[in-house]
C-alpha cells in the first residue's frame, strides 16, 4: 500500500504552534511525512523516534505498575516539544511543536489523527462470493 496519507498528518499541524508530523514503524522506517519537513529530515527523525518509543516502552514498569502500557512519550526542548505516540500496530506518529503550543489540543488532535489513520489504512474484508477459491 503506497496511499499518500500526508492531508492526514497535516491535519494535525492545524494547532497553532504545531510544526511538523511524522508517521514512523516500530522499525525505523518512515511511513508519511507532512508536507513542511523534507524527506531527509524526515527519515532522520523517523529512525530516532523510533528508538524514543522502545527506550519509552522499555521503561514503562517505572510508573509503578507491574505492567504499565505506554501511550505517549513527551520531550521538552529549549525550542519546543516533540510528543510520540502509538498510531496502530506496529506505528507510531510523532509531532514537533513551539514552546507555547497548546499541548491539551496537540494531544487531542493527534488522538484524532490517529484513529483517521486507522481507518483510511485499513482494508475492507474481502466477502466470499461465488464459487470457491
Amino acid at each position: 500500500m503506497n496511499t499518500d496519507l500526508s492531508w492526514v498528518l497535516n491535519d494535525v499541524l492545524e494547532v497553532r504552534g504545531a510544526r511538523h508530523a511524522v508517521l514512523v514503524s516500530g522499525d525505523g522506517l518512515l511511513l508519511q511525512r507532512s508536507d513542511d519537513i523534507s524527506r531527509d529530515d524526515a527519515e532522520t527523525n523517523a529512525a530516532a523516534m523510533s528508538s524514543m518509543q522502545s527506550l519509552s516502552r522499555a521503561v514503562s514498569g517505572f510508573v509503578g505498575s507491574g505492567n504499565g502500557v505506554w501511550k505517549q512519550t513527551l520531550m521538552e526542548y529549549d525550542g519546543g516539544w516533540i510528543f510520540l505516540s502509538a498510531a496502530g500496530q506496529g506505528a507510531y506518529l510523532a509531532v514537533s511543536a513551539a514552546p507555547d503550543v497548546d499541548m491539551e489540543a496537540v494531544s487531542f488532535r493527534m488522538q484524532k489523527t490517529v484513529v483517521a489513520l486507522s481507518k483510511a489504512m485499513s482494508v475492507a474484508p474481502r466477502s466470499a462470493t461465488g464459487g470457491g477459491s
